[in-house]
């Protein structure tokens, strides 16, 4: 049975930077939801693309049945049996969608989640914007309805896991490696 830690917060909490952390610390191996449904809408046969980026580009999540596929694909092609999944669920259909598709298949660890305020999290993911990231939604509009279905959606996914003793809280306002100091005793403490 594969091993699963759910990786959630804010747009631009510093999911992804402490992710790449884990995976050279950890072994893990690192699917980020977003990335899998860019990279989906990026070729150019993709029966799913145009919805895909109807989606993304209005802050919207992506069908379930979409991610969990793209997930359960990138999860069997490597091969691996400890996974890292950023982004991921984002609303109660995410979590009855995963829950249908995978819950048999995998253990889910604990969820770790990047507490971190608004405004940081928007100048973070701004600055990601104009260096380049070239994500169609590192901007000041895509932003605001990304943090709008953030609140109403994936904050009580989170409050979900806190009930069931599985979410692992982090305060993320801070700089990369003290809040990844935080995430090592996490870690630690799982083995």
């Amino acid at each position: 049975m594969k091993n699963v830690v759910f990786v959630l917060g804010a747009p631009g909490s510093g999911k992804g930077t402490q992710c790449e952390k884990i995976v050279h610390n950890y072994g893990y191996v690192h699917l980020s939801a977003g990335d899998l449904l860019r990279e989906e809408r990026a070729k150019p046969n993709s029966k799913h693309g145009e919805l895909i980026e109807d989606y993304i580009r209005n802050g919207k999540i992506v069908p379930v049945e979409i991610t969990c596929s793209l997930l359960k694909d990138a999860m069997e092609k490597s091969g691996r049996e400890h996974f890292l999944i950023d982004g991921f669920p984002r609303s109660d259909d995410n979590l009855r969608g995963w829950n249908r598709a995978m819950s048999n298949e995998v253990n889910l660890q604990f969820v770790l989640y990047f507490e971190c305020p608004e405004d940081v999290c928007v100048g973070r993911c701004l600055k990601r914007g104009s260096a380049g990231s070239g994500r169609s939604d590192d901007n000041m509009e895509s932003l605001k309805k990304r943090f709008k279905t953030y609140v109403n959606d994936t904050m009580p996914i989170i409050d979900h896991y806190q009930s069931l003793n599985l979410l692992r809280k982090i305060d993320a306002n801070r700089d990369a490696d003290e809040v990844f100091s935080d995430v090592k005793v996490v870690f630690e403490a799982a083995k």
